[in-house]
């Protein structure tokens, strides 16, 4: 295994540490970044900061379609590449003792201390520096609240230690901003008016135009503070107000800043302003209060969707560092809205939404919120089923095609490898239609709008596959597998599996619920699917006991990871293309994300054999990739390799396990740490609509333990060395299969540890 590269202390409720890391700054600003769902930023310094580093904040839904640049266009490639921009600047301050200004990347700190409070919702930095005569101390401390969406609260504290300063502060609204991964080192804003008085200044900017008939977002940022500036000024894209202050030695002064952000998506050009001053007046609160709310809003979070875990405090920030990241990403507040790889914490990936969502997000969401957050992010995709359809019928082909990379529904990722080939995804929006129902029970959506789905996406698998005349069965070649280290292969086993149980699974439901539904599929294509169904062609190794990859991975030169030099890892850093798609080593769980999805449908040896296969050519570049092998490996018994798999998902950004971390955070594949614990050592499954479990405790380990909302219940599962305890908090009496055993629950049952 790697060396790990760890910033920050272990603490279970904190990401800390005493060290200014210039060498790590990008690191370090990945790892304290927060959000609130409507917007967020890296872990930026509030002061400049002339160093190396990466200033990031970005805005729920406000993108860009940049223009697509390709060496050699293809029929049918998308014509932009649509990412999240990088917004307003609204924490800016320069910070000057007696002339001379503050930066940390020229000026040593002492006591220097940098703190994520997870549990609270808190970013807070502390230095010392001695400048012009005078010794400083500054303590910052901001919050994005999650009780009033538009609000940002930044607070600064100057004292003097030693001598007499004149400390002047400068607040201010910045949107001369670029992205990092613009083709063209574009700036994608355009000045549209500001102001800039004693008491409150503001600052509206728009996308610059496109020629692709996307929307131009309008921004308007405004703040105000808790003292009346000397002076303000402005230009056209960036507003201050200036702040100054005498202080001799023992003297503090606190500036209070508070900012409201408000976009064209929910608030008109024209109205932005005065609605903003009125959400100051309705906001109209001390810090302290706006801060006690927002913490004790975090606390309810938290009494749902902790995880507690004993005798191991590196696992334990892990998992709380992941939820803490989902939550303050998405939490199902808008059905626009769908959960970026990245998050608010870089723009790598565009930002964009991916199947990475319905793979790995729904089922924490399912356990961890109400259903309308999961049932949400299904609207999401229903909306946006006609730009799906047109996906499709750019490639020729029938049905819907749902993107790899979106905002709005159409394509706009600009690899053809993966954007016209990894269309497996397609299954993954409709698995998630039968995880929300399998698991809530509630059918409704199904009925209607989940029918809507599922049979244009079975449409688009029927006109996809091919019949092979030679072998008497259906196909599908020139496709790009959940391994994205091959390209274009034929009979990739998973999407073959997932394009088959989406038809089934149509089908069956279309029989079942015809008169509620609101599309027809005719007795034609009903007789022509259910061909597929019968005839597909799945490549097997009999002497293997193998589901094969792709028709020819078994030619590749076979060879486990364990026999590579260490230098050559990871293999995405340091070979070219051309030798990893020739190599037999796999990013992620290929084979494997088929039998985690349908679980039920295979053998404990089916599984053994195709884990013990595969697993040793796996290099989990991919981030969504330890989560599903903890999970098997647990299933199989190889408690060692669960937990493994389970650290490295866990700490994979804390820990920076594939050194791509500071470019911003694995968001979607977060859920991976969770599902490694509930799925994994506790082994829920919810297939058929029972729940079971059957945990083991991690050697570790002393307990684990979690709460999960099932069906209207909600119920607490603690397990420790002797036994395994479920506790039903909330709801009607519930029927379990604990290690293949029915029991009902009514209030609290302990069962010995098996």
């Amino acid at each position: 295994m790697k060396s790990i590269q760890r910033l920050f202390e272990i603490d279970p409720w904190k990401i800390k540490t005493d060290q200014l890391d210039i060498e790590n700054r990008r690191l370090q600003e990945s790892l304290t970044s927060i959000g609130n769902g409507y917007m967020g930023m890296r872990g930026n310094f509030e002061e400049s900061y002339s160093g190396d580093h990466h200033l990031g904040t970005y805005l729920a839904g406000v993108w860009y379609p940049d223009k697509t640049r390709v060496g050699w266009w293809k029929n049918g490639y998308p014509e932009y590449f649509g990412k999240v921009i990088n917004a307003v600047n609204f924490i800016a301050m320069d910070l000057f003792i007696n002339d001379e200004k503050v930066d940390l990347a020229t000026v040593k700190p002492e006591d220097f201390y940098l703190e994520l409070d997870m549990e609270k919702g808190l970013l807070t930095r502390k230095f010392t520096v001695t400048l012009a005569g005078a010794t400083v101390a500054f303590k910052f401390e901001r919050f994005l609240s999650i009780v009033k969406k538009e609000l940002a609260m930044i607070q600064v504290t100057a004292t003097v230690l030693a001598g007499e300063a004149n400390i002047r502060l400068v607040s201010k609204l910045d949107n001369n901003i670029h992205n990092e991964d613009s083709n063209y080192d574009e700036m994608f804003w355009q000045a549209r008016n500001q102001s800039a008085t004693n008491e409150f200044s503001h600052l509206t900017t728009q996308t610059v135009p496109n020629n692709f008939d996307i929307e131009q977002f309008v921004v308007t940022t405004g703040m105000k503070h808790n003292h009346v500036s000397d002076s303000a000024r402005h230009e056209p894209l960036t507003v201050e107000q200036t702040f100054n202050f005498h202080l001799t030695t023992n003297e503090s002064i606190t500036l209070e800043k508070q900012v409201i952000v408000l976009t064209s998506r929910d608030v008109p050009e024209e109205k932005q302003v005065a609605q903003i001053e009125q959400l100051f007046t309705d906001f109209d609160q001390d810090y302290l209060s706006l801060k006690e709310e927002h913490v004790l809003a975090w606390k309810k979070r938290w009494e749902l969707a902790d995880v507690l875990i004993e005798g191991d405090d590196a696992a334990q920030q892990g998992i709380r560092f992941n939820l803490f990241q989902l939550f303050a990403t998405y939490y199902g507040d808008d059905e626009r809205l769908n959960i970026g790889p990245k998050g608010f914490t870089g723009e790598k990936y565009g930002g964009a939404t991916y199947w990475d969502t319905e793979a790995y997000a729904v089922p924490l969401y399912l356990a961890l919120a109400e259903p309308d957050v999961t049932k949400n992010l299904l609207k999401y995709r229903h909306n946006q089923l006609p730009q799906a359809q047109h996906n499709a019928r750019q490639q020729g082909l029938k049905g819907a095609l749902y993107p790899m990379v979106t905002f709005t529904g159409i394509e706009c990722h600009n690899e053809w490898e993966i954007t016209f080939e990894e269309i497996h995804r397609n299954g993954a929006i409709a698995y998630a239609i039968y995880n929300y129902t399998n698991y809530t029970g509630d059918e409704s959506y199904l009925q209607k709008e989940g029918l809507e789905v599922l049979a244009e996406i079975a449409r688009f698998w029927a006109d996809r596959v091919h019949f092979s005349k030679r072998q008497q069965k259906y196909m599908i070649h020139g496709v790009t597998g959940p391994n994205e280290y091959e390209n274009n292969v034929n009979n990739n086993w998973y999407t073959n599996i997932i394009a088959v149980w989406v038809l089934r699974y149509t089908l069956e439901n279309y029989l079942k619920f015809e008169k509620e539904a609101t599309i027809q599929i005719s007795a034609e294509e009903q007789a022509h699917w259910q061909d597929i169904i019968d005839n597909m062609y799945f490549p097997v190794d009999e002497e293997l006991g193998i589901f094969v990859q792709h028709d020819t991975f078994l030619d590749k030169e076979l060879m486990p990871v364990a026999e590579l030099d260490p230098i050559h890892l990871p293999i995405n850093q340091n070979w070219s293309w051309d030798h990893i798609l020739r190599s037999c080593f796999i990013k992620q769980a290929d084979v494997l994300q088929g039998i985690y999805f349908f679980n039920e449908q295979f053998s404990f040896e089916e599984k053994r054999a195709n884990y013990e296969f595969y697993e040793p050519m796996t290099v989990h570049e991919s981030s969504l990739s330890p989560s599903i092998h903890a999970i098997l490996a647990a299933e199989l018994g190889m408690e060692d390799k669960a937990l493994e798999m389970y650290e490295r998902t866990a700490r994979l950004d804390l820990d920076n396990y594939n050194n791509d971390t500071e470019d911003g955070l694995h968001i979607t594949s977060m859920t991976g740490s969770w599902l490694g614990i509930v799925q994994g050592f506790a082994q829920m499954k919810t297939a058929n609509q029972t729940l079971s479990f059957a945990p083991f405790l991690p050697k570790a380990w002393n307990a684990y333990a979690f709460h999960i909302n099932y069906r209207g219940r909600l119920l607490f599962v603690k397990v420790n060395a002797e036994t395994v305890t479920f506790t039903l908090l909330k709801g009607e009496t519930l029927e379990l299969n604990v290690y293949q055993e029915k029991i009902t629950l009514s209030d609290t049952a302990t069962i010995d540890l098996k």
